[in-house]
């Protein structure tokens, strides 16, 4: 598939070390990076160069997990994010090697596939615990996860249900409104007329909130998928809080009473058929649409 990048099919292989072919990708093309490690999780870490970094604007943390599950290719779910944040990275690194002041931290986060721990064993959990430690709370955070088929955009609804009670975390809701804000914005500009806020099974985003720092996931579906999903939705008003409570892969309950609710493409989740030949090359274009969004300082 002409579209994806000479590496991809090989990044798949079940025997290939993920973290150490990022690496090496990235470091091919000029990009240094960083192993940090937290509970027993190993997560990449992007050095931009320090003089790329301004304290008078806000910081825009980008994350996208690179573990898959054992047995499945993972060429959605999420070597798809994976490629684009590893070729944005190359052009933000170019960037800022010419002075460029962008404030963006990029980190490939190891552990999003939980296991029966839920949250707390996230891997993102941990980094987040750390952000916390070390007063950094004021970032926003936008996790990319399964951008590799379909032409919608989605914006992960988690998060919201915060702000329908403003008053017990004011200060966290407040920053929160105004990246979810932002990120629809960026969407709006990126994909016009095709675009969608949705509930969405919880990624790396969840780590964050859970500790207090706002954080919103981005993915992708087919038109016609992300149609259906809104039928089911309006027919079924305990889908969403089920959606927004539950790992697909995980759940037995879930898996009877409402997987074909779901869109086929989160389905292909965690099986052999989240392979190559399910992605679609607009996504990858629409996805660096998105990125260059991020480029812009502002306060």
């Amino acid at each position: 598939m002409n579209f994806l990048p000479e590496d991809y099919e090989a990044y798949l292989a079940p025997e290939t070390d993920r973290l150490s072919f990022l690496r090496k990708y990235l470091s091919d093309r000029g990009v240094q990076t960083s192993v940090i490690y937290l509970a027993g999780k190993k997560h990449i870490y992007v050095n931009f160069h320090s003089n790329s970094y301004n304290p008078q604007f806000k910081i825009k943390t980008l994350i996208s997990h690179y573990d898959i599950v054992s047995g499945s290719p993972g060429a959605n779910d999420n070597s798809s994010a994976n490629f684009a944040l590893a070729d944005f990275a190359v052009k933000v690194n170019e960037l800022a090697l010419k002075g460029k002041v962008l404030n963006i931290r990029m980190f490939f986060t190891d552990g999003e596939e939980l296991g029966e721990g839920g949250v707390s064993e996230q891997g993102s959990f941990a980094l987040a615990e750390l952000f916390k430690k070390l007063g950094i709370e004021n970032d926003d955070v936008f996790v990319f996860d399964s951008v590799g088929r379909g032409t919608v955009p989605v914006l992960a609804r988690a998060g919201l249900d915060v702000l329908m009670n403003f008053k017990k975390n004011r200060p966290f809701a407040k920053r929160f409104a105004l990246l979810f804000e932002r990120t629809q914005n960026i969407l709006r500009e990126a994909s016009p007329q095709k675009w969608m806020t949705l509930p969405v099974p919880y990624s790396d985003n969840a780590g964050f909130l859970a500790c207090g720092i706002p954080a919103v996931a981005i993915t992708m579906l087919p038109k016609e998928e992300a149609s259906l999903y809104c039928l089911e939705l309006m027919k079924d008003k305990n889908l969403e809080k089920t959606v927004m409570n539950t790992k697909l892969s995980e759940n037995a309950d879930f898996a009877f009473k409402y997987r074909e609710k779901m869109p086929l493409t989160w389905r292909l989740f965690h099986t052999e058929y989240d392979n190559f030949l399910s992605l679609t090359p607009e996504s990858f274009k629409i996805i660096e649409k998105i990125l260059e969004k991020l480029l812009p300082l502002y306060v």
